[in-house]
């Protein structure tokens, strides 16, 4: 019993190992923009609405454009919910979840294999976002906590663990 356990442990440490092998490259998501069409100091700022703090960028553009893959990936969710609207999530490189929000059109489906710089949809204003100007909220959320990243003096502290900074990994 105690070697079955063993190997089973030692298969998921070198599955959990070889997803933080893979390198990630990233491009910005939104087709023709750059980082001039986002404010790096709205990640993690608060108070912001629902959710009490921003946890991603929105990167704003004109209604239509395209939504590009940031990474290569597997889509492992593409529908509508209340607060993203139409939204895509790709489980990327070192166990990472992108996040694509407010999209006015998904491109895509679940279980498809994604390349960097796919068309995974177009930037629109759903969810919470009807009636904003049209962008894209983008989000990096990882599987395993990075506990270097708690800070005790910002909101929710505790979820910050969980996120990066998507402006700093596109720039």
């Amino acid at each position: 019993m105690k070697v079955k356990v063993m190997k089973k442990l030692v298969f998921l440490l070198l599955v959990v190992s070889v997803g933080y092998l893979i390198p990630a490259n990233h491009t910005i998501p939104v087709a023709g923009a750059s980082a001039a069409d986002w404010n790096p100091a709205s990640f993690w700022y608060s108070p912001w609405g629902r959710s009490g703090t921003h946890k991603g960028i929105d990167i704003f553009a004109k209604e239509g454009a395209d939504v590009l893959a940031a990474t290569n990936g597997l889509v492992v969710y593409a529908r509508f919910n209340d607060m993203g609207g139409n939204s895509v999530v790709v489980l990327g490189p070192k166990w990472r979840f992108y996040y694509y929000a407010h999209l006015q059109r998904i491109d895509t489906r679940v279980l498809r294999q994604v390349s960097m710089g796919d068309i995974i949809g177009t930037v629109g204003n759903t969810g919470n976002a009807k009636g904003k100007p049209p962008h894209l909220h983008f989000s990096v959320r990882s599987l395993l906590p990075l506990f270097w990243q708690y800070d005790a003096g910002k909101a929710q502290a505790w979820n910050k663990i969980f996120y990066l900074d998507p402006g700093a990994l596109l720039t």
